[in-house]
């Protein structure tokens, strides 16, 4: 294992990635790990790196992003612009030729997650929108408590209005907004997705977990949710449970063993 590689991918302090090479010589999969926080400054890459580390000691070439975020100068559409920018960034990496880009997996907590859902569901975007266009094709997504219907969060004041101060208001007042930000609105993504969510959560309600895999298997979408006991910040512990069903659910897939499709824990 090397790395990690700090690699900026803009101008702005916040702008970088670092990445993580596994051991050996040829092209690797790929998980990009992005951090939660409600999407606010108070919360950084610091939460990504443990998890990082960990599928790049088990053979993914793996790919921690910082981003701007809310108070210091981020929000819409900055926060989402970042990640897609990083995303499209990986190509070209100094070690490209070590990365297995023909499908990216992304991994994310909390708002984390709601970035992960929303990178997986860029190609729907309109022209012209923020992230449309991807370079880079996302095939898995993993979902940690994530924040996965804007619109309940935003009515169900979550993180003390996180979700407004996001998007600069509620859905009335930001309507366009939440239609493109929002991973519910993103469906189908066709990327295979694993939501996980602590039974004892109650920072994101599991009802987000819930609510999206429904409406993505609705859609068409392989989703599969699993439901472990704990809180929130339990998810991103790397010898935790709840972390232990996402590598195992990421190695069926590299090994050609994914593919499942179910809404029960």
């Amino acid at each position: 294992m090397t790395g990690p590689v700090v690699v900026p991918y803009g101008p702005h302090a916040d702008q970088f990635l670092e990445l993580t090479l596994p051991a050996g010589a040829g092209p690797a999969p790929v998980v990009v790990v992005l951090h939660g926080g409600f999407w606010r400054a108070a919360h950084g890459v610091e939460l990504a790196r443990p998890l990082a580390a960990d599928l790049a000691g088990a053979g993914w070439a793996a790919v921690a992003v910082e981003y701007r975020r809310v108070g210091a100068g981020g929000g819409w559409p900055a926060t989402v612009e970042d990640v897609a920018a990083a995303l499209d960034a990986l190509p070209g990496l100094p070690d490209a030729g070590r990365l297995d880009l023909s499908g990216v997996t992304v991994v994310g907590h909390s708002a984390g997650g709601h970035l992960a859902a929303w990178a997986a569901g860029r190609g729907r975007l309109p022209a012209g929108a923020p992230g449309a266009g991807p370079r880079v094709p996302v095939t898995a997504a993993v979902l940690q408590a994530g924040v996965l219907d804007l619109r309940r969060a935003a009515r169900r004041r979550l993180g003390a209005r996180a979700v407004q101060a996001f998007l600069g208001g509620g859905p009335r007042r930001r309507a366009r907004r939440y239609a493109l930000a929002d991973p519910v609105r993103l469906l189908p993504t066709g990327a295979e997705v694993l939501c996980v969510h602590g039974t004892g959560d109650d920072v994101v309600p599991p009802g987000q977990s819930e609510r999206y895999a429904a409406a993505a298997a609705a859609a068409g979408d392989r989703v599969e949710v699993r439901t472990v006991p704990g809180g929130h910040m339990g998810l991103v512990d790397p010898a935790g449970e709840a972390w232990a069903l996402v590598r195992d659910w990421l190695e069926r897939r590299r090994d050609g063993r994914g593919g499942r499709t179910t809404l029960e824990p």
